[in-house]
This record gives structure tokens, C-alpha cells and sequence, in this order.
């Protein structure tokens, strides 16, 4: 099959593991109450559980909680179970809404005692705010300033015991001092098929889905990892199985419904062949700068970084190297394109970035 590499598009991507309006309010719905109902990441809840059951029978708060991981792989989910597990009520914020020391002193004041506070993408906190939050770790107290300038007075406030539940995609931006002041750090790792199954069986039973076997393995196989878009493809293809035959979802209904969103049978979509078709098809297969590469597919150069590349590298279709992307020997078979003499890994690179 032959695609089109210009002006992929990425609005509503099916496979983007970040969450909209529709996938926020399934969710609600879908979501695990506690730990021993949610499936996969078996390590973290092992040892999630453990930090728990400790804190209720110390009569304490739980430590803060750092979790750090792709999108749409549970975090918010979890720190919702830590808060029904302590009995506590939750607080749900995020760094980007918290761009003034101000804005969290206010959050922080109006806490009450044990209750969890989660701050989804805490990497992108402002950095005054960050700094008033290490104090209100370690100390359970902040410092507000009143007044400017030399006349200025710091009026210390206490706070009572809370947990932070803290969740980031990107730990290696979080400082150190910040990361210190978490008691457990828990990475969550991106699911195997067999886990994506289980999640898709059990959502099917809540929304009322008749799906066979062979059609939740095909559905899983392309989730690309993850259970957000595992859910969202499901819903999908309960749309598709709906209106075009009884409502069973078969594999062969799950390949078709897939078919006509555009996502094969490894999970990538539309933009993610476009940046691989240009890659093979306009560059041999690389290297090439970043910058050309997105030129080629019609976006802008973030939206390739940041969007298709991840998935892509992860599945080692892609690689990043100094000289720029280079096309594995799995992109050409995937796409089902010869090399051509001397392309590869071992070309040497002639476009730049």
C-alpha cells in the first residue's frame, strides 16, 4: 500500500496517548477503585500497597508519591486509589496551572489534614512555586510574603499533614531537590499484550461490549502499550462492529474498524507511516535532519520530535543518531519497501537539520 506523506494531520490522533474531553469522562466510568482491581504495573502496586498499608497502621499520612511515565498509563488513576485506600479526600491540579508561588500557596492553605494533593505534570511547574513546595514537604509549613520590596515580611503558615502524589512524563526535568522529597518513586512501564487484554475484557463488561478473544488480542496488539488508547480503540471498534454488523467484535471486525481509522496492525496511524514513508521513500532511509524530515511530512518540527518519534523509536522503526533519523531494516519491512543499495545505518548522512 502505497501512502501519501503530505499533511498528515495530527488533530484527534486515535493512537495519542494524551487525554480529551471524551477520553476524560469514559474514564471516569472505566476507572479501578483500588489496588487489587487494577490491572498490570505489578511492581509499583506491590509496592504501592506496602507504603499504604504502613501509613494506616502507623495512623499517619502516606508519603509523598512521585510517578513518573508515558500518558495515558494510570497515573491519575492511581493516585485516586491511594486516595480511597487512605480514605482521604483528593485534590487534582497540574504544574501548568501553577505558574505563580501564589497559586500554590493558596492550594496548599486550603488543604485539610491527610488529604492528597496530585499535581499532574509537576515537571512544569514555575520555578518560585516549586521552591515554596519543598518546604511544604518536608516542613508541612510555607512562607508567604507580604508587601515589596526592603519593607517586605515573610509570614510563616502552617499546613496540615498531606500527600503530594506527583506524576510526570518527563522525570529527568524535575530537580533534584524535588525528586529527594518523595518518599516512594514509582515508574510506570508501558503494558505487554496479555495486560491489554485483561484491560480490554474489563472494559468491555462495563460498557456492555460483546467482544471474542481473538478480537481484544487484535485490539491490543495495536494499543502501542497503552490502556488509554486500548479504551479508545475499543470504543472505536464498538462503533464500527454497531453499525456494520451485529455488534460481536470479531478479530476480523477489529482489523476492519482499525482499517478504517487508519491504524495498522502495530499501532501506527497515518502521521507516524508519513514520517517513515518520507524517510525511506524521499531519503533512503536517512540520515536526516530533523528539521527536513518535518518539512517533508508538513508539520512542524516539535509535532515529529515529540509526537510520531517516540512510538517509532520505541518500536525500533526509527533511530536518533548524530547525523540525524535513520530508518531501521524494521521500517522497510514494515512498510514493505526494498533498501536500496548502501542505505541504512551505514549511510553516510547528506541532509541536515
Amino acid at each position: 500500500m502505497d501512502f501519501d506523506v503530505s499533511g498528515p494531520g495530527t488533530d484527534n490522533r486515535l493512537v495519542e496517548a494524551a487525554a480529551d474531553g471524551e477520553d476524560q469522562a469514559v474514564e471516569a466510568a472505566l476507572r479501578p477503585k483500588d489496588l487489587e482491581e487494577f490491572i498490570g504495573q505489578e511492581r509499583v502496586r506491590e509496592q504501592l500497597d506496602l507504603v499504604l498499608r504502613a501509613a494506616r497502621a502507623r495512623g499517619a499520612t502516606a508519603d509523598h508519591v512521585l510517578l513518573s511515565g508515558g500518558p495515558g498509563l494510570g497515573k491519575t488513576t492511581l493516585s485516586m486509589i491511594i486516595a480511597a485506600e487512605m480514605g482521604a479526600p483528593i485534590r487534582i491540579t497540574s504544574g501548568p496551572a501553577i505558574q505563580h508561588a501564589g497559586d500554590l500557596a493558596a492550594i496548599l492553605s486550603s488543604l485539610t489534614e491527610g488529604e492528597v494533593l496530585f499535581l499532574d505534570e509537576i515537571h512544569r511547574m514555575s520555578r518560585p512555586a516549586e521552591e515554596m513546595l519543598y518546604m511544604a514537604m518536608e516542613d508541612f509549613r510555607v512562607d508567604v510574603i507580604v508587601g515589596k520590596g526592603p519593607g517586605a515580611t515573610a509570614i510563616p503558615l502552617e499546613l496540615p499533614p498531606f500527600t503530594l502524589v506527583g506524576a510526570t512524563t518527563r522525570a529527568g526535568l524535575l530537580p533534584p531537590p524535588l525528586r529527594d522529597r518523595f518518599g516512594f518513586t514509582g515508574h510506570m512501564e508501558f503494558y505487554g499484550p496479555a495486560e491489554l487484554e485483561r484491560v480490554i475484557h474489563r472494559s468491555a463488561g462495563l460498557l456492555d461490549v460483546r467482544i471474542e478473544t481473538e478480537g481484544a488480542a487484535e485490539i491490543a496488539g495495536r494499543s502501542r502499550g497503552t490502556p488509554r488508547i486500548a479504551n479508545r480503540l475499543l470504543r472505536r471498534v464498538r462503533d464500527y462492529a454497531q453499525v456494520k454488523t451485529d455488534g460481536l467484535i470479531t478479530r476480523e471486525v477489529a482489523a476492519a474498524a482499525l482499517q478504517v481509522y487508519e491504524v495498522d496492525a502495530r499501532g501506527l496511524d497515518r502521521l507516524d507511516r508519513a514520517v517513515l514513508t518520507a524517510l525511506l521513500k524521499l531519503f533512503g532511509g536517512g540520515p536526516v535532519g530533523l528539521s527536513t524530515l518535518a518539512v517533508a511530512v508538513g508539520e512542524e518540527r516539535e509535532t515529529v520530535e515529540e509526537v510520531a518519534e517516540p512510538f517509532l523509536v520505541r518500536e525500533g522503526l526509527l533511530a536518533r543518531t548524530p547525523r540525524g533519523r535513520v530508518a531501521t531494516p524494521a521500517a522497510w519491512d514494515h512498510l514493505g519497501l526494498t533498501p536500496p543499495n548502501g542505505a541504512g545505518p551505514a549511510q553516510q548522512g547528506l541532509f541536515g537539520g
